[in-house]
């Protein structure tokens, strides 16, 4: 019997895997950015509400329900801007929408190879242009053509006392919420059909080649398989489309008027949120026009922020399901 007791291994003191302490700092830094952010989203909103405070306190409600707007004689009222933000944007929704549909159902259905690629990358170039240049194309080009082809036109088509001479009745010179509209509407339909175009392309080929091996035409397919397929994603980029025509600003402020009255009709002049603050802004002598002004821009925020937040569930919403 041998003395030799057996060899048992012991094992190796464990150091710390390599790269270790840059994951650490890596880690860190990823923290710290999305703290920063939404830090700074909700120093914005903190920042609106105590510089809107003073205006929300004096008018309360009647802030948001009444149109008188005089700096003259201190009295605020949002009412004029809101509604003209809320109609612009969705006329501009109404217009764009078939649009971006058609462009996005193309693209991804019947357009052929060679050109799907750079038809896309076009729709992408047109999301990437500033609205400062749609507004002075609109001002200076369509607004003149629309007053004479459109605006003139249907002015003296509509019988007097008619709901439609009603909603066509002002000054055709080519400025109004129907000319803001039609801007609003150009500048969000390549976003709204890229949107559009990528929900398309994340259908799962199989369901298309499915409907399409059953005899389903290229309607049939859309209409029925595809649609259904990305509706509640489909809706979110409908929304993310409202949420930039809510807050575009110059484009708007070019050619709809800046009248702060209600909007007589979409021929009339009108004005916005966002309009109203950039018109106004370096000219807010007084505490309270300064704080008027910023109460308009807690109400754009407020109402932006919801319409993207709906939009994002949404969204999250179509990737679960995909």
């Amino acid at each position: 019997m041998s003395d030799v007791s057996p060899f048992i291994p012991t094992s190796a003191p464990k150091g710390r895997p390599r790269g270790s302490r840059l994951s650490s700092l890596f880690e860190g830094l990823c923290f710290a950015a999305a703290t920063a952010l939404v830090a700074a989203l909700g120093g914005l909103l903190v920042a609106l509400f105590i510089g809107g405070w003073p205006t929300l306190r004096k008018f309360g409600v009647g802030f948001l329900t009444t149109s008188t707007w005089n700096p003259v004689t201190e009295i605020y009222g949002a009412a004029g801007p809101l509604v003209g933000t809320l109609v612009t944007s969705a006329v501009s929704l109404v217009f764009a929408l078939p649009v971006a549909a058609g462009v996005a159902f193309f693209l991804t259905e019947l357009c052929p190879d060679r050109l799907r690629r750079p038809i896309g990358t076009a729709v992408e170039l047109l999301a990437g242009i500033p609205s400062i240049v749609y507004g002075m194309w609109g001002l200076f080009v369509l607004a003149p053509l629309f007053a004479r082809h459109v605006e003139i036109p249907l002015m003296a088509a509509a019988p007097p006392g008619s709901l439609w001479d009603k909603l066509t009745t002002g000054i055709p010179n080519g400025s109004g919420i129907l000319m803001a509209s039609v801007i609003l509407a150009i500048m969000i339909l390549p976003f709204m059909a890229a949107t559009l175009r990528d929900l398309l392309l994340s259908v799962p080929p199989a369901v298309r080649e499915s409907a399409y091996g059953l005899g389903a035409t290229t309607k049939e397919v859309v209409l029925s398989v595809t649609l259904p397929y990305i509706r509640s994603g489909a809706i979110g980029a409908v929304m993310l489309g409202l949420g930039r025509a809510l807050g575009e600003t110059m484009a708007v402020t070019f050619v709809i008027g800046n009248s702060h009255d209600f909007p007589a009709s979409m021929f009339a002049s009108g004005s916005t949120i966002a309009s109203t603050i950039a018109n106004e802004f370096t000219e807010a002598s007084s505490p309270a026009h300064f704080s008027a002004l910023i109460a308009l821009g807690l109400v754009l925020f407020v109402i932006t922020f919801t319409v993207l937040a709906l939009a994002r569930l949404l969204l999250g919403l179509q990737e679960k399901h995909a």
